[in-house]
């Protein structure tokens, strides 16, 4: 295996996506025992946010604003946000390096720690090796209070991972998705080596629900209880026409949350499922799952890195499934410019999810993960936008 500094020049996560196919094999005769969700969604009498709050837990809630960020808009947008920071910035990331996009948001973070904003950061160990060397020592110097997530994890617990990515600003506008500090970030996904993702800022109820997953996690980094103010109601008029629920995924010896959400939605889909995602692994359930709705007559369509992919090894293992996917009417798409790295899942009109989950073993199983769903018509227009966009830089596979 490559040693952790060389990791995170290439990509840390590929590791991760190489280890997955260690975990397949195994995978695949555990799924014979497996979560599979075969109810209909919705029921009859029981709409899609019942249904969603029975099979995850959380609830679907109106009077959010949700507004998708791609690629490097993210970090104008941070930057933006956390430089009007008046109480409170969280910052909850797998990977954060060195380099130009981390000069400019740890330069906002700085200003406000300066001017006393209470900012508490949590970074994965293994995603971020050098943020103790390169970036912590200027937050801390600034007043920042940093934990490094589950360092120093025995060999069998290495793949226990977080791999959330979320930022809260005053407890009242969070964003999460597959971004992370680095500049692999930077661009528009189509030119130069700028990573191809999907991002979303949002603000309403859900946001609670995001700050309390930067909240568990920090404590178990040793942290301590956030103060009440960092759990406000949402601001008066700014509640927005999208309903919205934030699910946070642990690993669990059983099923998680990831799996039961991605089962949720493709279950969920009647005229349309698209996926976007950096790795396709998933667990038998999904796999058959999908391959169904397309013989069902729904639109099906997977769109997934193609030879830019930062993991050759799970690269490879897609190929090994893509073949039984086209022959029950999937179509497969290859994004060609950058690295796809996007996690987001189109369903019909009004469904949309953006998350940090991968389709892959070590994200569906063993990984911290978060999701945002959302349901709303305008969004998934804007989602449906991007998606078709992309298609025109992508080769579909026959």
């Amino acid at each position: 295996m490559r040693s952790a500094d060389k990791v995170t020049r290439l990509g840390s996560f590929a590791v991760f996506a190489a280890l997955a196919l260690g975990l397949a094999g195994c995978k695949r005769d555990e799924d014979k025992q497996a979560f599979q969700l075969r109810v209909p969604i919705p029921a009859e009498g029981v709409p899609f946010a019942s249904a969603l709050q029975q099979t995850l837990g959380v609830q679907l809630r109106p009077g959010h604003q949700v507004s998708l960020v791609s690629n490097g808009a993210i970090f104008d947008s941070l930057d933006q946000e956390i430089r009007k920071a008046k109480s409170s910035v969280h910052v909850l990331l797998y990977i954060w390096e060195k380099g130009a996009a981390s000069d400019r948001i740890a330069g906002a973070i700085v200003e406000r720690a300066k001017a006393g904003v209470a900012c508490r950061i949590v970074i994965d160990d293994f995603g971020s090796p050098d943020f103790a060397k390169d970036v912590q020592p200027a937050l801390v110097a600034a007043g920042c209070e940093i934990r490094i997530f589950r360092p120093g994890l025995a060999a069998g617990d290495k793949l226990a991972r977080n791999h959330r990515k979320i930022v809260v600003i005053d407890g009242l506008t969070a964003f999460t998705g597959g971004f992370g500090m680095r500049d692999n970030w930077l661009g528009d996904g189509v030119t130069g080596d700028g990573w191809r993702d999907a991002n979303v800022r949002f603000t309403g109820p859900a946001v609670g629900e995001a700050q309390q997953a930067i909240a568990e996690n920090w404590q178990e980094a040793g942290g301590t209880l956030f103060p009440l103010d960092a759990f406000p109601a949402p601001a008066p008029g700014t509640a927005g026409p999208a309903s919205a629920a934030f699910v946070a995924s642990t690993v669990s010896p059983v099923v998680t949350r990831a799996e039961r959400l991605v089962q949720l939605m493709i279950q969920a889909a009647k005229k349309r499922l698209w996926i976007a995602n950096a790795y396709f692994v998933p667990s038998n359930a999904i796999l058959e799952m999908v391959k169904r709705k397309a013989t069902e007559g729904v639109d099906v369509r997977l769109l997934m890195p193609g030879k830019k992919s930062d993991s050759k090894a799970s690269a490879g293992a897609q190929h090994i499934e893509y073949g039984s996917l086209v022959e029950r009417g999937v179509h497969v798409f290859e994004y060609l410019p950058s690295m796809m790295h996007a996690k987001t899942i189109l369903v019909d009109d009004e469904l949309a999810v953006v998350s940090s989950i991968n389709l892959d073993p070590l994200s569906l199983n063993k990984l911290e993960e978060v999701a945002l769903v959302i349901q709303d018509r305008a969004f998934a227009a804007a989602l449906t936008g991007t998606f078709e966009g992309d298609l025109k830089h992508a080769r579909e596979l026959h």
